[in-house]
């Protein structure tokens, strides 16, 4: 009997049989199709956390004050520049001049105080809607806008160049999710639910970085089997973020390349501590005792990811290494159930949304946490109703897998009412302090201290830091190497 990985190499390899890649790239040349393994749910990244959105919006569409880079460095994108004051709690920042939007209305400085203030007030959903909300926003003229910040946050140029912080055209602001506008090089021509999106070059752009190509389609791929086809098949010429599963068939290919590029993702097993058992530190403990994270990462990653002990991952700024805080013991698990009153078996629910890290994970950390008394129900869900009913639902799981891409998103465990319910206030407190920290010394030593609390208390299972490979064909040029945030800087691709 055939199995899935059979079946993947044999579709794949009859379907490069079947279209020449070369004569496809040489007659598409101002063109591409890029794949995406997740469709967003709408395009407005300031009302809804869904990094497909910004993968497509981001840079493309929509932009912001400042960009981030591969490299994670951060340079001016529409604000020329910017002054910080000796309190590192004003930035005064210099637009760029005789920008408009796609509907012909002015960038200017009333519509960044426009769109902050829009991400901080009491009716946003913006994710980031703390940041914004510490935000006293001045328009000091056309060109200039000076931001003060309640807290220091040293982190602020890097986080105005995230998906969150985009500007907004006030009049076009509400229809964003289905008619997007903006400043970017390229503007939505087609959206064919469930499977593909067209963004084709806005002539009216004055940015930064002129795009070369005329025209770029998304197509929506979420089969690892179905992702490896489309490439071979010339029906797709890059693929980021594909399915790990499928990256050794490449490796060889000479017509292609593969990158593996490093993240600030978190994949982790979100535990909800507003339900009981799970508010008791030694059932969570006992969680991540019984999880086995190498075999985990084998199981869902194909081995590409990095084992992880708190919400912070290697390479980021103050990292602590802490996954020896609670490693995997079978018995030291069952013990802690027991000290914690817990009949076995327990039952347990784990809501998985579509992404094959979170299914296939899920299965791993299923037969794992059976060897110590607790029995996981799967309940496989799509996107949306991951995002209302999870992320968005009133603590309505048990558990649930998930990676988190924000670089910066510590922050989320100083929320009593964030989706997974962590309140801890000695952590509140800790955070609360790192935010108004500007030494950078003395900051990451606060940052360590953050990560250990977080191992310490359980807070939810910590698992990897993925890998995000990317394929392509070996003509496609400008493809980022690293991903710092989920981007597809569009303008920065083309054809060798």
């Amino acid at each position: 009997m055939l199995n899935r990985r059979t079946l993947l190499l044999t579709g794949s390899a009859t379907a490069a049989l079947a279209t020449p890649l070369a004569s496809l790239a040489q007659g598409r040349k101002d063109s591409m199709v890029l794949g995406m393994t997740l469709e967003p749910p709408g395009l407005d990244p300031t009302a809804n956390a869904a990094s497909a959105i910004g993968e497509i919006v981001l840079y493309n569409i929509m932009e912001t004050l400042t960009k981030i880079n591969a490299d994670g460095s951060v340079a001016p994108l529409l604000a020329e520049s910017w002054e910080i004051s000796p309190d590192l709690k004003t930035y005064t920042f210099k637009l760029r001049q005789g920008i408009t939007f796609q509907n012909g209305e002015p960038f200017n400085a009333e519509a960044v105080k426009f769109s902050f203030e829009r991400a901080g007030g009491d009716k946003s959903t913006n994710k980031d809607k703390r940041t914004f909300a510490n935000f006293s926003v001045q328009a000091v003229d056309a060109h200039t806008v000076v931001v003060i910040n309640k807290e220091i946050d040293p982190d602020l140029p890097f986080i105005l160049g995230q998906a969150t912080a985009v500007i907004v055209e006030p009049k076009s602001a509400g229809t964003n999710a289905t008619q997007p506008v903006g400043t970017g090089p390229y503007k939505l021509d087609s959206w064919a639910k469930g499977s593909s999106l067209v963004v084709s070059r806005w002539p009216g752009y004055k940015g930064v970085q002129k795009p070369k190509l005329q025209k770029v389609s998304f197509r929506f791929i979420s089969d690892p089997a179905a992702q490896a086809a489309s490439l071979l098949a010339g029906d797709v010429d890059a693929f980021p973020r594909i399915a790990t599963r499928v990256v050794p068939q490449f490796k060889a290919n000479p017509q292609f390349q593969v990158i593996l590029g490093g993240s600030r993702a978190k994949t982790i097993l979100a535990i909800n501590e507003r339900k009981k058992p799970l508010d008791d530190v030694r059932v969570r403990r006992a969680i991540l005792a019984g999880i086995d994270r190498k075999a985990v990462i084998e199981g869902a990653a194909d081995g590409f990811g990095t084992p992880i002990g708190s919400h912070y991952v290697p390479g980021a700024p103050g990292y602590v290494d802490t996954t020896g805080v609670n490693p995997f013991d079978i018995e030291k698990a069952k013990k802690l159930l027991a000290e914690a009153g817990v009949k076995t078996p327990l039952e347990l629910t784990m809501t998985l949304p579509p992404p094959p890290y979170a299914r296939q994970g899920g299965e791993v950390i299923v037969a794992q946490l059976a060897k110590i008394g607790i029995n996981v129900k799967i309940q496989n869900v799509e996107w949306a109703q991951w995002l209302s009913g999870t992320y968005g639902g009133g603590f309505n799981y048990d558990l649930t897998i998930v990676s988190h891409v924000e670089p910066f998103d510590l922050g989320n465990y100083a929320k009593p009412d964030y989706y997974w319910g962590y309140n801890n206030k000695a952590f509140q407190a800790l955070y609360d302090k790192i935010k108004t920290t500007g030494n950078a010394t003395e900051r990451n030593k606060l940052l360590g201290d953050a990560q250990r609390l977080l191992a310490e208390d359980a807070a939810n299972g910590f698992l990897f830091q993925p890998t995000f490979p990317i394929i392509a064909k070996k003509t496609v040029k400008g493809l980022w190497t690293a991903m710092p945030i989920s981007a597809n800087e569009l303008a920065a691709l083309s054809w060798s």
